[in-house]
């Protein structure tokens, strides 16, 4: 994650009381298990509270690996060549290097995620925090006395991979669309009804954690202004300006 989000990770480390964070970049940092011990905790609480997104097919995938090390598997040719062969199927795949030194194996069949009966508020909101985003748009428009209008939109992106996924959320929230790329989908809802309606009670009930709550705190600072028809005035439009500039990636981390 970026390292704004150290907190979030440490609240992580402290709920399954396992595992190691590292700072890896001047702005990344990530948490880590790697011991069999404990990453049995993480495997009993993914099986109590599966993943939703095709994620899980790696998740599958790599408890088939983390019991093939158990059974020692792994010191074999037969047992190494098992591995590779689902890490081919894992994730971004083989490196170039494991692949000229494994020539012509043949990667495990991927399984397909299938858990999409009910989605969940509260995973949502998680979900939410990590791949969604909360955007505010000021836009030239000759109809408009300012000649500058402005358009909120939520949106979450994943892989296309996903696209049912993200159709479950027009239903779940009764309202968006899903526009699809070559390798992207994402669900989008524009309309300030649906935002005002059906998007804002979610995050109310079920709070966004992680520094993405900013982002959605000067989202419905927005949202406000607009429904008090604020953004028309030259003094909101600039409040709006100034607030805009703030989100996201130009949100400013001062490290504690």
């Amino acid at each position: 994650m970026h390292v704004k989000d150290h907190a979030l990770l440490e609240e992580i480390q402290n709920y399954y009381q396992v595992g190691n964070i590292f700072i890896k970049s001047r702005q990344g940092i990530s948490f880590r298990i790697q011991s069999p011990k404990d990453l049995a905790k993480i495997f009993d609480h993914l099986d109590r509270y599966p993943l939703r997104t095709q994620k899980i097919s790696d998740y599958i995938l790599f408890k088939e690996v983390f019991n093939l090390v158990l059974n020692k598997e792994h010191l074999t040719l037969s047992g190494l060549h098992k591995i590779v062969a689902i890490k081919a199927s894992m994730n971004l795949g083989l490196s170039e290097s494991l692949q000229a030194a494994f020539p012509g194996v043949t990667p495990r069949i991927r399984p397909l995620a299938n858990n999409l009966s009910m989605l969940d508020p509260e995973w949502l909101s998680g979900f939410v925090a990590a791949e969604g985003c909360f955007f505010v748009n000021i836009f030239k428009s000759p109809t408009h006395k300012l000649e500058e209008g402005v358009q909120l939109e939520f949106n979450i992106s994943q892989h296309n991979r996903d696209e049912l996924l993200m159709k479950r959320l027009i239903e779940f929230f009764n309202c968006g669309y899903v526009q699809m790329s070559r390798n992207a989908c994402v669900y989008r809802v524009r309309n300030i009804s649906d935002i005002t309606d059906k998007i804002i009670p979610l995050f109310k009930n079920y709070p966004i954690y992680g520094e993405k709550c900013k982002d959605y705190a000067d989202f419905y600072k927005v949202l406000e202004m607009i429904k008090t028809k604020k953004h028309l005035t030259k003094e909101g439009l600039e409040q709006i300006r100034f607030i805009k500039a703030g989100m996201n990636t130009g949100r400013s981390y001062m490290p504690t």
